[in-house]
């Protein structure tokens, strides 16, 4: 057995564990960022862009 290969491979797993939750924390912020930001403008864009209903009433 060679002793090389097994510290070979508790390195090759750190680097893979890593990279799966640095994977994983890409992923998340692709997915929650786009929404978050989308509504964060959206309520800000909605509340400046509201205008006074006005009716006008005719007598006849």
């Amino acid at each position: 057995m060679n002793l090389n290969s097994q510290s070979a491979n508790s390195t090759d797993t750190y680097s893979h564990r890593l990279a799966d939750i640095v994977g994983t924390a890409i992923a998340l912020l692709t997915l929650t960022l786009p929404v978050f930001v989308i509504g964060h403008y959206s309520s800000a864009n909605a509340l400046n862009n509201q205008q006074p209903v006005t009716h006008n009433l005719q007598e006849k």
